[in-house]
């Protein structure tokens, strides 16, 4: 099997308050292979922007990072938890690890073309380009987007092509790994379907793609790989196929209950403060199994690429 081009280790990441900590993530371990996207489900709070913002080093002065991230695309692995701000500025952003945002309107200038804004992005990224205007267009053709609308403001485009153009903006160095993180958010579903379409091609060219979302719907129809994540842990992990057609954790398994090809069961309760984890397992005031279960499992790997961490696997 072809090696990782990026991996974590053991990450967690905590935020001192003046009166708390939030625990944002916790020991949380998993590869970036080529041809492959992984997709990072659960609730929203519980940790996956925060995760994305780690890989790349964008976290705020006042985090607390334990652990590693490696990128394993030069001849010696770089460790990014580590490296100082002109490396990953000047080495990894943009170049061999590209971030496609949330929100296109936010990561877009108002007041100037989209077409101006990609060109001096290039600029940036490859200086020694010669047809940035031709590359422009050939990078909105790649991603399904009509060069002509690369001459509009960011306010003249669809949701769709505003996505569409965000997603030409980090394919433009030719990066190894693509983090996605929430980029369906807002958009129709024939939207969110070509959008992750878009970046199930990307891993199928052979980029190492990571697609964090909450809409398991779009996570079904990219995934190659899954990652559940709860209160900060990943509490499930495997190929997507095993995983969605077999999940082991009562908290996946609700997760699946509540989405409408599933009945649209809603899961009991809320996820917790990340500031104020309950003691044990996290999902246990939550979890149909908490009468007789009082553990607090780590992830373990298990047959088959797959991993867990419920004390009770074998009640399914």
């Amino acid at each position: 099997m072809t090696g990782p081009l990026l991996s974590t280790r053991d990450l967690s990441v905590r935020f001192r308050l003046r009166d708390s900590v939030v625990q944002a993530v916790t020991d949380v371990s998993f590869e970036l292979r080529p041809g492959r996207l992984l997709v990072l489900v659960g609730e929203s709070g519980c940790g996956k922007s925060v995760l994305a913002s780690a890989l790349l080093g964008l976290l705020p002065g006042n985090a607390e990072i334990r652990g590693g991230v490696w990128l394993h695309t030069g001849a010696e692995p770089l460790e990014l938890t580590t490296a100082p701000e002109r490396v990953l500025a000047g080495r990894v952003r943009g170049r061999r690890v590209a971030l496609v945002p949330q929100s296109a309107a936010t990561a877009l200038t108002p007041v100037r073309t989209v077409r101006s804004q990609l060109a001096e992005t290039l600029r940036e990224l490859r200086p020694d380009l010669a047809d940035r205007r031709g590359e422009c267009d050939r990078l909105a053709e790649r991603v399904g987007l009509d060069p002509l609308a690369l001459d509009r403001y960011p306010h003249e485009l669809s949701g769709g092509m505003a996505q569409r153009a965000v997603l030409a903006f980090a394919l433009s160095a030719d990066p190894d790994v693509i983090l996605a993180d929430e980029p369906t958010s807002g958009l129709d579903r024939p939207l969110v379907d070509r959008t992750v379409d878009a970046l199930r091609d990307l891993a199928d060219d052979g980029r190492a793609v990571l697609l964090i979302t909450h809409d398991i719907a779009a996570a079904e129809r990219a995934a190659t790989d899954v990652a559940v994540m709860y209160a900060s842990r990943i509490v499930e992990q495997g190929p997507a196929a095993d995983v969605f057609g077999d999940p082991w954790h009562p908290y996946t398994q609700g997760l699946l209950a509540a989405t409408p090809a599933r009945g649209l069961r809603p899961l009991p309760g809320h996820p917790p403060n990340l500031s104020d984890l309950p003691s044990g397992c996290a999902f246990r005031p939550r979890c149909p199994r908490r009468d007789t279960c009082h553990d607090d499992p780590a992830l373990v790997d298990l047959p088959d690429g797959r991993a867990l961490a419920c004390a009770r696997p074998e009640a399914k």
